[in-house]
């Protein structure tokens, strides 16, 4: 078989294949649309969730339906945690606490098990699991920091040797932790 035949037999396939696309996106319905809340109608509970998570995490920037997502998984599998994020959103403003060590400084001063609220909190941004269940993955807090050049797991978005360019220098951190060391609990399986 000559080269102008194999052309012209994947030039046939490709272009059956683009008009069996085009017709399948010609045919389908238009997606709907998303509506927006009213701002007066997020969950006061879920507001609260999300300024500490603020606090915690120091980001201005969280996802809301992620938070709303955590949020529900945390307080599904304890019910005092509701309590506790109240709690911990009235100590926060009642002493005017900005940073997450002086929240969680004067949380465990406050009560010692507003400790488990925040690690919940913590372990539900940063590993996306809520309840002892996934919620999120890839937009998990802990692939952040590493998000230019790291994917989760297979996904490899960067250029061609994305990988053998030097990376930047990072200060060593010179912070203390703001909570004391909790023992190390392993969960059944």
């Amino acid at each position: 078989m000559n080269q102008s035949m194999r052309l012209l037999r994947r030039d046939v396939l490709l272009s059956g294949i683009g008009a069996l696309a085009a017709w399948g996106v010609a045919g389908a319905a238009p997606a709907p649309v998303p509506t927006t809340a009213a701002p007066d109608a997020v969950d006061p509970d879920i507001a609260r969730f999300m300024d500490i998570s603020h606090c915690l995490t120091d980001r201005t920037e969280l996802d809301s339906a992620v938070g709303a997502a955590l949020y529900a998984g945390i307080v599904q599998a304890s019910a005092e945690r509701k309590a506790q994020i109240a709690a911990l959103y009235d100590l926060k403003n009642k002493h005017r606490l900005i940073t997450a060590s002086e929240l969680a400084k004067a949380a465990e001063k406050a009560d010692k098990s507003l400790k488990d609220a925040i690690h919940d909190i913590m372990v539900g941004w940063y590993r996306g699991v809520a309840g002892g269940k996934v919620v999120v993955y890839r937009t998990a807090l802990m692939f952040d920091i590493t998000k230019d050049a790291i994917y989760p797991k297979t996904y490899a978005a960067g250029g061609p040797f994305y990988w053998t360019s030097k990376p930047p220098e990072v200060a060593r951190p010179t912070g203390l932790p703001a909570l004391s060391p909790s023992p190390f609990v392993v969960e059944p399986t």
